[in-house]
């Protein structure tokens, strides 16, 4: 999800649990503050305690569409992209927060386990589950009543907006039931896992539908948690 930001580029280092910094210069992110998948890498670096510098893109003027743009930075015109300190390059949110946490492993929080096979095994399957329970419904839930209304001027569509309502809360009611039996997503500790939800469940939580949330107990304390970290109130301000 994307959303209009300033054309300058703005510098921000956003306080972490540890406060450490990269030692070569920044980390450059290319997105925009208000995309979902931006902000999941924002939180990220957050935690790790990397200073970084995020360069909005121009997107009223599609210059993630622009040939420069997919040639030499997202081949398929979308956002966010990391350059590393060393200029290394890469794309899709997801797969840059495992690659930061890979890269500067030691550093802020550690958001995947590395010591416990069956706790690495219990972030997979948590992270899994996001990816392929919770996020194709939110997104579409987000896409028919925040990005139809605000970017598009168009008023959502009330059976949809219901049905979507019904896929996120079938998945929520599992939830439920995981997260009555431990505090986060994989288990005792807090793991990238439950980061990857904070920037979908906000905008559902902001624009109108965080019933879901508030209607289950444990889905809610759990929300409660990981919503009230350091990492990610920084970055909401951002905003």
């Amino acid at each position: 999800m994307g959303g209009t930001a300033s054309n300058l580029t703005r510098r921000a280092t956003v306080p972490a649990p540890n406060d450490i910094e990269t030692s070569k210069g920044n980390i450059i992110v290319h997105g925009l503050v208000l995309s979902t998948n931006t902000q999941r890498v924002l939180v990220t670096l957050a935690e790790k305690g990397l200073k970084y510098e995020l360069k909005p893109l121009k997107i009223m003027e599609s210059e993630q569409k622009s040939r420069q743009y997919v040639e030499g930075m997202q081949p398929f015109g979308l956002f966010p992209v990391l350059i590393d300190v060393d200029g290394f390059k890469i794309y899709e949110s997801r797969a840059i927060c495992r690659y930061l946490e890979e890269k500067y492993k030691g550093k802020g929080t550690e958001l995947i386990p590395s010591k416990d096979i069956q706790a690495r095994a219990f972030f997979e399957q948590a992270a899994n589950i996001e990816a392929f329970n919770f996020d194709p419904p939110a997104n579409a839930l987000i896409r028919e009543t925040v990005v139809k209304k605000i970017f598009y001027q168009k008023e959502p569509d009330p059976i949809k907006v219901a049905q979507y309502r019904e896929d996120l809360g079938s998945k929520l009611n599992v939830y439920e039931n995981i997260l009555s039996k431990q505090p986060y997503l994989a288990g005792q500790v807090y793991t990238m896992a439950d980061l990857f939800h904070l920037p979908c469940a906000q905008f559902i939580i902001k624009f109108g539908d965080g019933d879901l949330f508030e209607s289950r107990p444990n889905v809610k304390q759990w929300w409660e948690r990981i919503s009230s970290r350091p990492s990610w109130k920084a970055v909401q301000e951002m905003k």
